[in-house]
């Protein structure tokens, strides 16, 4: 069966996710299978510049894997040179239908690393044909897309994991053990903050760019997967498209899911019901603000009281100091967290970074009762391939990832339009603002690539 005829004809179906809009496709059999724990698992990486090759380099290391095709759509881009050179064999494609048509059967798992707007359709299409995927954060670049890839995970049984690398780091496992200790409880209130500078920090932009001379051997109209297709500038490509809403999740997606992702999962936060434009620096129709302050409220789960998540990203955008560190107390890191239960605070950085419980005398007071962490964990990484061989379960999968994803996708929305929005979790919609619901769904997609968003 060639591309366009597993497209058309073998769409696996599922439980409705409140798109009503959508037709819902005949079903089919999972394809998932589990790798051999025996041999190395045969992996594919989609967008092998820059994160790409990082995420090449890493993987390589585990010794645990051999790769089995390169995709890209611009693989005579200096940016991709290194990775070429360092697998100088691999098989190379610019369409990733086109290699799963050509090597499919020689692939076990998908690694994605391309821009935000085309992590969708390459990891539907995996799913599809039954591979395991690992995605970097953020999983989508609208809420509608998540929804679309959570069930898409669950009817077909593949392994998942988003590439918030953290989540397997010592942070994941201090964070589990403190909460199960009952150290972390009650919490209240969390400040996450982004100030480092962004690339798109300084433009004045009421337009897309003009257009530039097309870079040889650039497929551009593949880099914009379903998304409106825009003149060529280096505006764009190869590493400035995160700022602009067409394409990118801003500094929200991009560190969210470094800073955040384990007060949501073992505070089991869900979804929020309000979200809040606190401020905006520098709006512009086309970007993200040079700054922005976003509030979210989150209800009581069982015994667990109401958060609120304040989020703050520009490089001005400091926020507020919890009083344990004193009057004099200066913010020395870019990046980070505070977080705030009913008796104790408690302050952390991103990635793996572990908590502190401030002020320090207070850590020192309780350090002989909180839980030791011992024992080795396998990282992000190989979590991954072990789990596509049957001997781990992936630790950030897209039924936890996906919700983790939806609130900064939720947090984006309020970057773009402004303003208090009331957000109906069961609905997927917003009670006060028929704009707002439209960016759910993000941009109807371009001829050719409808299919990807049928279940």
């Amino acid at each position: 069966m060639n591309r366009r005829e597993f497209l058309h004809l073998s769409l696996a179906t599922g439980t409705a996710l409140a798109w009503p809009d959508l037709p819902l496709l005949a079903n089919a059999p999972s394809q998932a299978r589990l790798a051999p724990p025996d041999r190395r698992l045969n992996l594919a990486v989609v967008g092998i510049g820059n994160r790409g090759t990082d995420l090449i380099k890493t993987f390589a290391a585990t010794d645990l894997v051999k790769f089995s095709a390169f995709c890209d759509v611009d693989l005579k881009g200096a940016h991709t040179q290194e990775a070429r050179d360092l697998h100088p064999g691999v098989p190379r494609f610019t369409d990733f239908r086109i290699m799963f048509d050509a090597v499919g059967k020689d692939i076990d798992a998908a690694v994605i690393a391309t821009p935000d707007h085309s992590h969708f359709p390459i990891a539907m299409h995996a799913m599809r044909l039954g591979k395991h995927v690992y995605v970097e954060k953020p999983l989508a670049q609208t809420f509608r897309e998540v929804d679309l890839l959570m069930g898409a995970a669950a009817r077909t049984g593949v392994v998942t994991q988003m590439g918030n690398q953290g989540h397997s780091g010592n942070n994941y496992f201090q964070f589990k053990a403190w909460s199960e200790a009952g150290v972390i409880k009650d919490v209240t209130k969390i400040i996450a903050f982004m100030n480092s500078p962004r690339r798109w920090h300084g433009w004045t932009v009421n337009g897309f760019p003009d257009a530039e001379p097309m870079p040889q051997g650039l497929d551009w109209n593949m880099w914009h997967s379903a998304r409106p297709l825009h003149a060529f500038s280096r505006r764009l490509h190869p590493e400035t498209w995160r700022g602009w809403f067409d394409y990118g999740t801003g500094a929200f997606g991009d560190w969210g899911a470094h800073i955040l992702d384990t007060s949501h999962r073992f505070l089991t936060l869900g979804l929020p019901h309000t979200i809040e434009a606190v401020r905006r620096d520098g709006t512009s129709a086309f970007i993200y603000p040079q700054a922005s302050t976003i509030r979210f409220d989150f209800a009581a789960r069982g015994e667990m009281p109401p958060v609120e998540v304040f989020w703050h990203d520009g490089t001005d955008n400091v926020p507020p100091l919890p009083k344990e560190l004193g009057p004099e107390a200066a913010l020395t890191e870019k990046n980070g967290k505070f977080l705030f239960s009913r008796t104790l605070t408690f302050r952390g950085g991103t990635h793996s970074d572990t908590l502190r419980i401030i002020p320090d005398s207070r850590m020192q007071e309780m350090a002989a009762t909180l839980p030791k962490i011992s024992g080795r964990f396998s990282d992000h990484f190989t979590n991954f391939v072990r789990a596509c061989q049957g001997l781990e379960e992936s630790r950030s999968p897209f039924a936890v990832s996906g919700p983790l994803t939806q609130v900064f996708l939720l947090g984006v929305i309020a970057q773009r339009i402004g303003g208090r929005l009331e957000f109906d979790a069961t609905a997927r919609a917003f009670s006060n603002s028929p704009a707002a619901t439209q960016l759910l769904a993000g941009p109807a997609p371009r001829a050719g690539w409808e299919t990807f968003y049928q279940r």
